[in-house]
């Protein structure tokens, strides 16, 4: 039976790219651009302490993710998984949030790279380089799936690099080999550095260093495409962590050691700030001339390189909730490559419909950037929730955790504590605006949360579904051989 007959995708990413794209995921601008800001909020050592607690986090929702993969590696898998482990409600209500997020972002995402390149081309008509972006991630995802993941790895093997050539320039800055004078960790006792603000300003910047690992997660979607998942996603998960974790880590010791959180050079917080980014300032502090040029290209790849990424799993995402039933039976065909076509036109068409209000209407385009804000936090909340039923379904049914291909460690304490620093992120995003009760903007900053709970309600009264009692929760593994018959 051909595929096309079966109506699936392809299992056509390697380990590699797998590896590559959850890596890739979680380092864009959040890193390249913001971290700057947090130093500047938080000093040095606060933003130290805010991306490890972040690191660490994210570390136990992706061995949660991991352990739900393996066992069941499918395409738009947490949500298929919050169906499956908790209540079909919680599944339909994770996806459609999941995919409008994505659909949003990647019209944000090509606003941005038309921002980007205004740098190089300031008079040009920015709507040219958006269609012209959006064009080229439609292609890369109308082609196969070993074309998205061939363009994510090498995108994001650009940006791994940057990141290897920064910390290398930056040491070499801080003993004074570049740079003509010796620096030190000097920048780390300066005034009220290293933490500035104390535990206040560390969690009101661990909201912002939360954004910085959105993304990451997408290794459980690849999960439905990658031809040896149970390989695969494990070693995802080890290697990206780890590799986060350094990343992060040490290019913020080396900002917070070359440039004083005092300094206005770290208050950019957006794409457009690369006349200002941390990593610019300490390649031109090296006497690199061409930095702020070099920088723009890496942060043009990264943006293209998100949209490329919510392209594919917004498409993935309504694919999946085709056949689970949460969605027209139409997004759920693909043709004879594996490509969702119908899936992949419908997101296409929303992301430029939400391209197009940036320029009509700007006050709608905000309120659907606003409404896509909190998704990825609630998908972490979702997978926190599916993983936690799932383990407990699990061994109640009398399963031994040797039968799992992965299994994550500290358990149940990993998805409790994901599950805690989640809420707070979610209800710490603007605290401001309730001590002053400024409507507009908790509305602005709080809008996916109620729209979540109307999808989860709206379907649940609809169809009556109840919290699936964990002797009847379905634990078993998928079958791959069978899949591929």
């Amino acid at each position: 039976m051909s595929e096309n007959s079966n109506n699936h995708v392809k299992r056509g990413l390697k380990t590699r790219h797998v590896s590559m794209i959850a890596l890739g995921g979680s380092i864009g601008t959040g890193l390249f651009v913001a971290s700057g800001s947090v130093i500047s909020q938080a000093g040095p050592g606060g933003a130290l302490v805010a991306y490890l607690l972040m690191g660490l986090m994210v570390y136990f929702l992706m061995t949660s993710l991991g352990e739900m993969a393996t066992n069941t590696p499918i395409s738009g898998s947490f949500a298929a998984y919050a169906g499956k482990y908790v209540d079909p409600a919680l599944g339909f209500a994770m996806g459609w949030n999941y995919w409008f997020n994505w659909a949003i972002t990647v019209a944000v995402d090509i606003s941005t790279a038309a921002l980007v390149m205004k740098f190089w081309l300031p008079h040009m008509p920015g709507w040219i380089f958006s269609a012209i972006t959006l064009a080229l991630i439609l292609c890369v995802n109308a082609l196969s799936v070993k074309s998205f993941g061939e363009t994510e790895f090498w995108m994001s093997l650009i940006k791994v690099i940057t990141i290897f050539i920064f910390l290398a320039v930056g040491v070499l800055t801080i003993f004074g080999i570049m740079g003509g004078h010796y620096i030190g960790l000097s920048n780390f006792t300066y005034k009220q550095a290293p933490f500035v603000g104390g535990i206040p300003m560390i969690l009101a910047v661990f909201v912002v260093a939360g954004f910085s690992f959105q993304g990451t997660e997408l290794v459980g979607i690849t999960a439905g495409e990658s031809d040896n998942p149970r390989e695969a996603v494990p070693r995802a998960i080890k290697d990206v962590f780890w590799r986060i974790i350094l990343f992060y880590i040490l290019a913020i010791f080396v900002i917070g050691a070359i440039i004083p959180y005092t300094s206005p050079d770290l208050l950019g917080s957006s794409a457009t700030d690369v006349a200002i980014s941390p990593f610019t300032i300490v390649f031109k502090r090296a006497g690199l001339a061409a930095a702020a040029s070099i920088m723009n290209a890496v942060i043009l790849t990264s943006v293209i390189s998100s949209a490329n990424s919510g392209m594919y799993a917004s498409t993935r995402m309504l694919y999946s909730m085709a056949h689970q039933g949460f969605a027209p039976k139409a997004m759920g065909k693909t043709n004879r490559r594996g490509i969702p076509v119908g899936a992949l036109t419908v997101t296409t068409v929303i992301a430029l419909l939400t391209f197009i209000t940036s320029i009509e209407g700007p006050q709608i385009y905000l309120w659907l950037v606003a409404a896509s804000g909190l998704t990825g936090f609630i998908a972490w909340v979702g997978i926190a929730l599916s993983h936690y039923r799932f383990r407990r379904a699990f061994i109640k049914q009398g399963h031994s955790l040797d039968e799992l291909k992965y299994h994550a460690t500290w358990f149940p304490i990993g998805p409790i504590i994901t599950l805690i620093l989640c809420i707070l992120v979610i209800c710490g995003q603007n605290v401001n605006s309730f001590a002053n009760w400024d409507w507009e903007q908790i509305g602005i900053t709080y809008i996916s949360v109620p729209l979540v709970l109307i999808l989860y309600i709206g379907y649940k009264i609809k169809h009556k579904t109840h919290l699936i009692p964990l002797d009847k929760v379905d634990v078993s593994p998928s079958d791959l051989r069978d899949e591929e018959k």
